[in-house]
């Protein structure tokens, strides 16, 4: 909770600061790669920061912390840390970081706002920050004691033992562990990071959602080609049968949960990745739930593991529904996803994975069609820009 002093300080200070935190954190992320270039190797993003994805994320989610801490001064956003902790788990994010991060962004605040960050000012935010660094910490914490690591410590090596090519941009690498450690549990919906090193001797980490099992422990990833995306491109690229590749544990918060609530999974383009993931555990377990998937693409031959989606989804009894935006077969339906003469199943529980304006759109209908907006669960590829607004 923020001191009742603080709290007013912050909110008489969040227009202006939130106004100016594009250019602080630009600012912000420069000085700190400037002085430690090493953050770059084998932690922050280099096409995030590139694209300034990266710094739009941190400014929206320090925004949306700062008024959700004025808005519910009784209530901690959980639901937002949860999600930001996950991402930090992934790519091994150490409690000692976030003193590092500190000193810049606030050298960052003073410089861009110069005489107005007042000594009072600046407690204010550095309470707000630290607020946010101290949950985040605790939930780090226990995400990485669920998966069975220590403090970033959540890598291990897995051999190639088959390549698929999905669609002329997607493909899927199938993986065995390698060594005689157990292999950390996953959740149907959760991603892995993977490690890899590139031409100029840079690591890099990409998050690639575990879209299918095994038997004997294996796993799958489906990796799309991203239009200037440094790892997928090497992936698709490089990536053969044999081949090693050294990934994280599993994490991500946007997993199937049990119950007995009717399901909707909603994907569009690659966000049926964990859609799949999810179809195979319901198969597997024989879950009697009632499902509704429905799936949107650009046509069939864009459409990544549709035989898969469509083979587990009878195999889980469920009714399927399928958009292409063009050349669309038989059955399925031409245009953008809409929900006219769809049925959502009263009470059901929502999973959503896609575009960012794709998952707006549908949430809203969905909403509209009678769906508690707390029973909508979504995830998003990259930083999520969507904090605060979902």
């Amino acid at each position: 909770m923020l001191s009742e002093e603080s709290a007013a300080v912050v909110r008489a200070t969040l227009p202006v600061v939130a106004a100016q935190l594009d250019t602080i954190t630009a600012r912000f992320y420069d000085t700190m790669f400037a002085d430690r270039p090493e953050l770059l190797d084998g932690l922050f993003n280099r096409g995030n920061q590139r694209s300034g994805e990266q710094r739009r994320a941190l400014a929206g989610s320090i925004a949306a912390f700062a008024t959700m801490l004025l808005d519910h001064p009784d209530e901690r956003p959980d639901v937002m840390l949860s999600r930001i902790a996950h991402k930090h788990a992934a790519v091994g994010v150490t409690e000692d970081q976030y003193v590092i991060v500190h000193k810049y962004l606030f050298g960052a605040i003073a410089e861009v706002l110069g005489d107005a960050v007042t000594p009072d000012v600046a407690a204010a935010w550095d309470e707000v920050y630290w607020l946010m660094a101290g949950a985040l910490i605790a939930i780090e914490a226990r995400v990485y004691a669920a998966a069975g690591a220590e403090n970033g410590r959540t890598w291990r090596t897995w051999q190639v033992v088959e390549r698929r090519e999905e669609t002329p941009d997607a493909m899927s690498l199938l993986l065995r562990p390698l060594g005689d450690e157990p292999v950390p549990p996953a959740l149907p919906g959760q991603y892995v990071s993977v490690r890899v090193r590139m031409p100029d001797g840079v690591h890099q980490l990409r998050q690639y959602t575990l879209s299918g099992e095994g038997d004997g422990g294996l796993r799958r990833i489906t990796v799309k080609r991203v239009d200037d995306g440094e790892v997928s491109a090497l992936l698709h690229a490089t990536a053969a049968e044999g081949d090693e590749l050294t990934l994280s544990a599993p994490f991500g918060d946007v997993a199937l949960r049990a119950g007995d609530a009717p399901l909707v999974l909603v994907s569009a383009g690659i966000g049926c990745t964990p859609i799949t993931a999810m179809l195979g555990h319901l198969a597997r377990a024989g879950d009697p739930r009632q499902v509704l998937v429905l799936h949107a693409d650009r046509d069939v031959a864009a459409h990544a593991l549709r035989a898969d989606m469509a083979r587990l989804a009878a195999e889980a009894g469920a009714e399927q529904i399928l958009w292409y935006e063009r050349d669309a077969p038989e059955g399925a339906r031409t245009g953008l996803m809409d929900l006219d003469g769809v049925a959502i199943p009263e009470g059901a529980e929502v999973y959503m994975c896609g575009p960012v304006p794709f998952m707006r759109a549908v949430r809203g209908r969905l909403i509209g069609a009678g769906v508690a907006p707390k029973d909508i669960h979504y995830e998003v590829f990259g930083p999520d820009l969507w904090l605060g607004a979902a």
